[in-house]
């Protein structure tokens, strides 16, 4: 592929799927206020950008997705990196320009992406366990785990009820 193409794919990429994301907090709200037939052409159109989202990315798959040794190692420089490096400078400004709100999600976004880390850090030792069927999604802060769900979250607090499984059945 050519690499202005290949370029303009990846922008598109990136917009379609901040479309999706932005769609579905547009239905989320529209929900709230009880306005189910916006809410669901919130959602139907989030779906449209998700299709195009994928295809975008389809066209340049054989370029971004190795094999999954090569995809684990990728994921786990790139969540090092993030919770290294842009969270902690994300966290500064937002500090010095006393953005509280901002402060706290880039601190438990900084935090839920070490915790990725080991997760993908494991999978490389080969030490994730076949026996694995389920992991465990703070809602709030984006904390994952392979264990029980835990009392509170570890990173923001949250009770139980604030996580979301995903399992082997998801598929």
């Amino acid at each position: 592929m050519k690499p202005k193409t290949k370029e303009n794919i990846e922008k598109a990429f990136i917009g379609e799927a901040k479309a999706y994301f932005r769609l579905l907090a547009y239905a989320e709200k529209a929900a709230e206020e009880d306005i189910p037939q916006v809410a669901l052409l919130f959602r139907a159109i989030a779906e449209a950008e998700r299709v195009h989202a994928t295809r975008h990315l389809n066209l340049v798959k054989d370029i971004v997705v190795k094999d999954t040794d090569t995809n684990l190692e990728e994921s786990f420089q790139r969540e090092k990196t993030v919770s290294e490096i842009a969270y902690p400078e994300f966290l500064k400004v937002a500090e010095d320009e006393g953005e509280k709100a901002a402060a706290m999600v880039f601190s438990f976004a900084r935090d839920a992406e070490e915790y990725h880390a080991k997760l993908y850090d494991r999978a490389i030792m080969n030490m994730i366990n076949n026996k694995v069927k389920e992991y465990h999604v703070c809602q709030v802060c984006g904390y994952v785990t392979d264990l029980k769900i835990p009392d509170k979250c570890p990173i923001c607090g949250a009770p139980p009820e604030k996580f979301k499984t995903v399992s082997d059945q998801d598929e």
